[in-house]
């Protein structure tokens, strides 16, 4: 795992070496085992590196195949590496190192941008074609692994996180009304290609975009994610789906096993994570270092679920670790996880993750996780309404959107209200005519869209702020098309994920299975009260909030004097989610 950056500015004899090696600067949590920039035709590429797999210098990076006329950076891990290379050998390429970064380079050689199709993995690249000038620039199919790009007159520049692209210089930074619109409607979700910021833009994921050396671009989709059962399957068992479940997951597990350096796993002790715990021991790892994080209760709720993830680390004798956050660190660290966030994400388990992933990163480099599995295989409370006759679009707005636009409108300055973009988006997304049933659009969205911008970046962010590597199995594009085809009933049965609970009855005891639905829990969060409400009013009536007049100060007064009945559908405080986004410029001095 690692990060990148670059500009690119075919024709400009000026160099960027000083702005690329800032931007490369910023991104050294993400790699703190070595670094590397590269110059070249009015390229500069950077790279900071984290030591997974081929831990010898031969594959670091840029890496420069000068035989073939190629640089690379790379973000990521090809899982199938071995079995891609062993195909290239036999085509007669010629390897110098042993890792995954050389089988990108030799890969986009011998099958071009077609090469994106044959990785099973995360990935973030740009490739750059020494004789044409030609780059290329990829993201994975799910988004795992982050693209931002910033466009101008004859320049291009593009890093793993927002942070370190806003080193280049020279971008707006003006807030955009469309992704503004979103984040507070869309439950903080910006999809692909909009961020916060003007003049900053995302690449979508399953997106390889080549950028000509006269300036001229174009980018191709290179998988779709289908949701609905086909004729094929209709006559499928609930017991063979629950059987083609596990062993998908399986082969997914394993594969995220690959790595030169130990790989534990983030338990939470709920189903997905201990599932996990469950097949690597099925398969025969020994020793595994999990690891759990709980915070001090508040409002009267409890803020660890470690009876769960003790029962897991009991069960298949893992070595265990617990961490547990006092309340007075969780208010000195928030700050902190602002830093590592590359855009404003609202939800609490963020801090969870931070500090949970600053302890790991203390023993190991790699982690599992089980992010996605709730949005794959139908986890969430607002799937069941619509599996109802007649459910649509209407219905997810209903469920899941923190505002309406009328409230929306009464939320920010009106220089911010142009249209009910969030709300438009959801209802082409139901419109689609590859389509099925409402509940299968809407899983599809949620894969596609809220997962990668909401879940996923969690993750790589707070984990990668530490310089942690982690791999998401529920993602494993092979097991997504696969859950896709399993009928909607099937999966939202009993309160979601019926057929992957089944199947996990094989593998994990059934405590864990049956016990109610959990979550990052961190109360003080959720309930804003004492020295976080202080905290986040400060906030909202600083000088640079009142300047930056972003929201209407009647709307903030009373979410601040009464936050408690400010709550989201999805049970999020609608205070916290305006502060938070006002706390992120201000940590970034945007």
């Amino acid at each position: 795992m690692c990060g990148f950056a670059g500009i690119y500015a075919p024709g400009v004899a000026e160099s960027n070496v000083a702005r690329v090696a800032s931007m490369t600067r910023k991104l050294a949590p993400r790699g703190p085992d070595g670094e590397g920039i590269v110059t070249r035709n009015g390229l500069a590429l950077g790279h900071r590196r984290l030591k997974v797999i081929d831990l010898s210098e031969h594959a670091q990076q840029p890496m420069v195949d000068a035989e073939l006329g190629l640089d690379l950076v790379f973000n990521g891990c090809i899982y199938n590496y071995r079995e891609l290379r062993e195909e290239l050998q036999g085509q007669g390429y010629r390897f110098f190192s042993q890792g995954d970064t050389e089988v990108v380079l030799k890969a986009y050689h011998a099958w071009g941008i077609e090469c994106v199709k044959r990785f099973n993995g995360m990935f973030a690249f740009a490739i750059h074609e020494r004789d044409t000038g030609r780059l290329v620039l990829a993201r994975d199919r799910l988004g795992i692994k982050p693209c931002y790009l910033a466009e101008s007159a004859g320049r291009l520049a593009f890093a793993s996180t927002l942070p370190a692209l806003l080193e280049a210089g020279d971008i707006d930074t003006g807030i955009d009304p469309v992704a503004l619109n979103y984040y507070l409607s869309f439950h903080a979700v910006v999809p692909a290609p909009f961020t916060l910021l003007k003049g900053v833009r995302k690449l979508p994921p399953a997106t390889i975009r080549v950028y000509e050396k006269d300036g001229s671009h174009r980018s191709e989709t290179y998988w779709r994610l289908r949701v609905g059962s086909r004729e094929e399957d209709r006559s499928v068992s609930a017991g063979e789906w629950q059987e083609r479940v596990l062993e998908a997951l399986r082969r997914a597990v394993r594969r995220r096993m690959v790595a030169d350096v130990p790989v534990g796993v983030l338990l939470s002790g709920g189903l997905d994570s201990s599932l996990i715990v469950g097949l690597l021991a099925e398969h025969g790892q020994t020793g595994l270092s999990t690891f759990s994080v709980g915070f001090e209760e508040a409002g009267g709720e409890k803020g660890d679920e470690f009876q769960y993830s003790d029962l897991i680390a009991e069960h298949f004798q893992t070595d265990h670790h617990k961490i547990i956050v006092p309340s007075s660190r969780l208010l000195e660290t928030l700050p902190e996880t602002f830093g590592a966030m590359s855009e404003p994400m609202v939800s609490y388990d963020n801090i969870g993750f931070y500090l949970l992933s600053h302890e790991v990163s203390k023993h190991l480099k790699v982690v599992q996780s089980g992010q996605g599995a709730d949005e794959v295989f139908g986890g969430y409370h607002w799937y069941p309404p619509l599996l109802e006759p007649g459910a649509g679009a209407a219905d997810y707005r209903r469920l899941f959107m923190d505002r309406d636009f009328d409230e929306y409108a009464t939320t920010v300055q009106s220089e911010y209200v142009q249209s009910d973009f969030a709300g438009a988006f959801i209802e082409q997304q139901f419109a689609d005519e590859n389509g099925g049933s409402a509940v299968d659009r809407a899983l599809r969205l949620d894969t596609t869209v809220m997962l990668v911008d909401d879940p996923v970046k969690r993750v790589d962010n707070m984990t990668m702020a530490w310089g942690l590597e982690a791999r998401v199995p529920f993602l494993d594009h092979e097991l997504v098309e696969l859950a896709g085809r399993v009928p909607a009933e099937l999966k939202v049965r009993d309160e979601g994920k019926w057929v992957l609970k089944e199947a996990a009855r094989q593998v994990i005891p059934h405590q864990v299975i049956d016990r109610p639905k959990g979550y990052f829990p961190v109360p003080a969060l959720k309930y804003i009260e004492g020295p976080y409400l202080d905290f986040v009013r400060d906030a909202l009536n600083d000088s640079r909030a009142i300047n930056r007049g972003l929201f209407n100060r009647d709307y903030l007064t009373r979410l601040l004097d009464k936050p408690k009945d400010h709550i989201t559908p999805l049970r999020g405080s609608k205070l916290w989610q305006v502060a938070l986004l006002e706390l992120w410029l201000q940590t970034h001095h945007l």
